[in-house]
Order: C-alpha cells, then structure tokens, then sequence
C-alpha cells in the first residue's frame, strides 16, 4: 500500500480534539436515554415507542458513543472510559473490550487478512449481510486470542454479565416479553454492523490509504446517516470525536479536491 503525506491535525485545527463538556457528557447519556425510554415504555406495555427506543439506542451504540469511547476521543478517565465502554456495550448485548481490540486492530492493518472488522469490505453484498450473523462471535473470538491477559479476562466478565441477561430474558418470558424482546432487537440490532461498518464504507482494493474507504457526500447521506458517514475523514483521524467529523470533512474538503478524490454523492 502507497503511503501519501495528508494534513496534520495540528494544520487542520486542535480543537477538532474537544468537545464542550456539555457535549462529552449529552454523548454519554444518549444511549442510556433510550435504554431507560425502553423500560419505561415496557412497563406500561408500550411495544412500538419500546421498539423504537432500541433501535435509536442502536444508533447512539456502536458508532457513536461506543466508538468514541472505543478510541478514547472524550477525554475521560481512562479507567471510566473503559467501565463506560463496557457497561454501554453489554447492556447492547456485545462486548465492549472485544470491540475495541478489533476496532483498534482494523485501524492498524486494513487492509489485511487479520482485520477480522474490516473483513466484510471483501464480501458480496449478500455476504455481509451473512456475516452479521456471525460477526460479534468472530470479534470475541478473535479478541480473547489476540487480548492481553488482562483484556481477556475482561472479556469474559462482560460474556458473563452478558450470559446472564440472556437467562434472565428467557426466565422472564412468562412474566413478560419485553426483556426477551429487548435482547433479540439488540442482537438484530448489530447484525447490520458488518454491512454499514465494513462493506458500505470501504474499498480494500485502492492502492492507497485514501482510495481505500470511500468518501461520502450531500444532504441524502447526511440525512440516512445522521451525519455519520464520515468514514474516510475518521479513518485519516482517528482521534477526532464523532460530533466534530462534520467540521473535519469541511476543513478536509480542499485537501480532497486538491488529490482529486471524488465523493459519493446522490443529489
């Protein structure tokens, strides 16, 4: 892969790196939000609002909140950074610490044979959406095998805390659907991961680092992703957090225009 020089973030602007506390903080609360939104509407048998509390609480999981907590980008302790990420990701029915050793790793070596996220990039169409049957499974795998022993360990509190929101689901069906149907729209929730992460974003094939994610722009993409599809912008940098990618694609547009890198783009 051809290694090209790009702007530092240093010459894009520093305070691409922070966010008020405020927004540090309303970024926390989102999921949580709709995690107590769907208890709240499943006590009052409130089945299409508890739906749709699951599905925006998937939204404001693995790509936004969770991924900032994944790189570490709000400048918290790191010690409730993590506790954070972990609590976050289990109440989503994943692993929070197995997430982050992938993530970290795709960020690493994408394009490779062990990028075990970015593994769908390669797939049909038909093939990541099959992946996403599978995809937290090899993420865990992979992660207990490549961890520290201390991520491992950590690994295996959040399977079990995990396991045990699953039994308690299942025990609970008599009483009530609801946890059992929170879990399973959980699970579903992060079938799609493999699609919207890997496959949607990436082209592998590209002989260097800015032909090999694609760039995406326009009122269509920002409206279906709510200002998320910001992929290759993220991948140049990394460290800057999901709520400033916007003001970063803006500052990177010239540079863009300047290497001749065409947009995605629906008008």
């Amino acid at each position: 892969m051809s290694k090209i020089h790009h702007p530092t973030i240093k010459e894009l602007g520093l305070d691409l790196l922070v966010m008020p506390r405020w927004k540090v903080y309303w970024t926390i609360l989102e999921p949580i939000i709709f995690f107590i939104l769907y208890i709240i509407f499943a006590y009052y048998g409130k089945i299409i609002p508890a739906i749709l509390s699951v599905i925006v609480m998937s939204y404001f999981t693995y790509g936004s909140t969770s991924h900032d907590l994944v790189h570490r980008n709000l400048k918290l302790n790191r010690t409730i950074n993590d506790i954070l990420l972990s609590f976050i990701e289990m109440i989503s029915i994943r692993s929070g610490t197995a997430y982050r050793i992938a993530h970290l790793n795709h960020h690493k070596k994408y394009p490779h044979d062990d990028d075990v996220e970015g593994k769908a990039a390669s797939m049909s169409l038909f093939g990541s959406l099959l992946e996403g049957l599978f995809f937290q499974h090899r993420i865990v795998r992979w992660a207990l095998k490549n961890g520290s022993n201390k991520e491992r360990r950590m690994i295996i509190y959040e399977l079990t805390f995990i396991a045990f929101i699953l039994l308690g689901g299942i025990l609970l069906i008599p009483i009530s659907i609801f946890p059992i149907l929170y879990i399973l729209l959980s699970i579903m929730g992060s079938w799609i991961i493999p699609f919207a992460t890997s496959y949607l974003v990436h082209t592998p094939e590209g002989t260097n680092e800015l032909l090999q994610t694609k760039l995406f722009r326009g009122k269509f993409y920002s409206i279906i992703s709510l200002e998320h599809l910001y992929h290759l912008e993220h991948h140049l940098y990394p460290m800057v957090p999901h709520k400033n990618w916007k003001e970063l694609a803006r500052r990177l547009d010239p540079y863009f225009e300047k290497m001749n890198i065409k947009p995605n783009r629906i008008p």
